[in-house]
């Protein structure tokens, strides 16, 4: 078997779409997996839609997610150039749709946009348009003198309308289009640019691409690229389409949903690792149902046999479960690195944020939970006195008044302020008074923090705001609970 080589082709037009993200994973696994070759080709022939930021978008991507191509255009293994507007200078397509045309598999058309619009039909509440092969009845004097004139066209394929055309694929198998469907699709736009479906064809043979992954909404499409690599007498790749990805609602993926690109859940606090791990399974599964997985795992695991034909559904609340999963398993420092900024927007007075990192660590699925989480460090919100009450550990506002009274002078008097002399110090305290422990650290937490759920418990939080902010902080609660 020769090697083989995949290809990930996106098109600079924006922001990298989950769908386009996974094509380039599942592009990238199949290849190494296999120990082949994963090209990356720029398809810039949409210049009216062309963004330079977008590029810059695409090689960020590709390098946050570890999906590290072999060639591409900063990487020329021979079978370049790389960007599909440079292999339009050097005449390339042009080139091979000359041969087309010699062989008969293709024509000049010359039809203005009069013309064309005349042929459009509404069916179905649908408008399409199907070309009528007009210009491949001009003789070869008529197209002569209309490119000698300069007149502008198109080159059309010469596309079969009877029979049938079948293309196999990886996933879906076999699948038969009636030849009357096919369009005789545009090759060479009037501006010289070959069409998406042309320069994907030349290029894929050019480069020796054995695997071609994409969506299935591309599958309409494959009886166009199974004739024009019969025209040329080329062997054509094996297709792998992979299933729609949709929201919660079913529906489509949109950039309304918020999470429609990678760069959008990376803002939203999700880590490159996850992402990509989610992405994997967004119509894959392994035969074990495992679900954590790292890249170097995904290559060993991933086989493109056991992609599903199934629409695969967006769960973001998975995704926010595995983001967890990832934070807890990352190292502290990356972590804290990765929290800091979410921290420093809450916190302004002078703390130990490294402290309140490792609380919130285990605590949160993406980074955004951190502000909220943490927010009464800097200021005890406002808070109703209902909070001390606390069926498990038999306590209320008003058992509580007491216990805060009793202990305010043995926590002013409490030398040592770390988390551990606390805690032997607040569990002394509820022994000598014969109160269980619970009794006392939750009155003793409500009024260090005013929430019902903390990241830590009394003893952390008050390590964290030390001694005189804790007893600040007892007074006002005494003082709330005397009213």
């Amino acid at each position: 078997m020769s090697k083989i080589r995949t290809r990930f082709a996106p098109s600079p037009t924006g922001r990298m779409h989950v769908g386009n993200l996974r094509t380039a994973l599942y592009t990238y696994l199949i290849a190494k997996h296999e120990g082949g070759d994963f090209v990356l080709r720029i398809e810039d022939t949409d210049q009216g839609r062309y963004c330079e930021e977008a590029l810059g978008i695409i090689y960020r991507t590709l390098e946050a997610t570890g999906l590290k191509h072999d060639e591409g255009p900063d990487k020329d293994d021979g079978f370049g150039p790389y960007v599909q507007s440079e292999r339009v200078a050097s005449g390339l397509y042009m080139d091979y749709a000359k041969k087309l045309i010699e062989k008969g598999e293709a024509y000049y058309c010359f039809c203005d946009q009069e013309r064309l619009d005349s042929l459009k039909q509404n069916v179905g509440g649908k408008e399409i348009s199907v070309y009528d092969k007009h210009c491949l009845h001009l003789s070869k004097e008529e197209v002569e003198a209309n490119l000698a004139a300069g007149k502008p066209f198109v080159i059309r394929a010469n596309m079969p309308n009877e029979g049938e055309t079948t293309f196999h694929d990886e996933i879906y198998g076999d699948i038969t289009q009636p030849n009357e469907e096919l369009d005789d699709m545009i090759l060479i736009k009037s501006d010289g640019y070959p069409t998406y479906n042309f320069a994907n064809v030349v290029d894929d043979h050019l480069m020796q691409i054995t695997h071609v992954v994409r969506g299935n909404e591309y599958l309409s499409s494959a009886p166009k690229y199974t004739h024009l690599y019969k025209a040329f007498g080329w062997e054509e790749p094996k297709y792998i389409h992979c299933p729609l990805i949709t929201n919660e609602e079913h529906q489509k993926l949109s950039k309304r949903s918020g999470h429609s690109s990678y760069e959008d859940l990376i803002e939203q606090g999700f880590v490159p690792e996850a992402v990509v791990n989610f992405v994997a399974l967004l119509g894959w599964s392994s035969p074990d149902n495992r679900e954590i997985f790292s890249l170097e795992e995904l290559v060993e695991a991933f086989d493109y046999k056991h992609i599903s034909k199934s629409p695969a559904v967006f769960d973001m609340v998975k995704l926010k479960w595995m983001n967890g999963e990832y934070l807890k398993a990352m190292d502290f420092d990356t972590f804290y690195e990765m929290a800091e900024p979410y921290i420093k927007e809450v916190i302004k007075k002078d703390m130990d944020l490294k402290k309140i990192a490792a609380l919130v660590k285990t605590r949160i699925e993406v980074f955004p939970e951190i502000r909220e989480m943490i927010d009464f460090f800097e200021e005890v919100p406002e808070y109703d006195v209902d909070m001390y009450t606390n069926k498990k550990n038999k306590t209320n506002a008003e058992k509580s008044l007491p216990v805060l009274q009793e202990l305010l002078p043995v926590i002013e008097a409490q030398e040592d302020f770390t988390n551990d002399a606390l805690y032997q110090m607040l569990r002394g305290f509820a022994d000598e008074n014969g109160y269980k422990p619970g009794f006392v650290m939750w009155p003793v937490r409500t009024a260090v923090s005013g929430k019902r759920m903390t990241p830590g418990g009394a003893t952390e939080i008050m390590e964290i705001i030390g001694k005189e902010e804790t007893v600040s902080r007892m007074k006002a609660a005494i003082e709330k609970l005397s009213k």
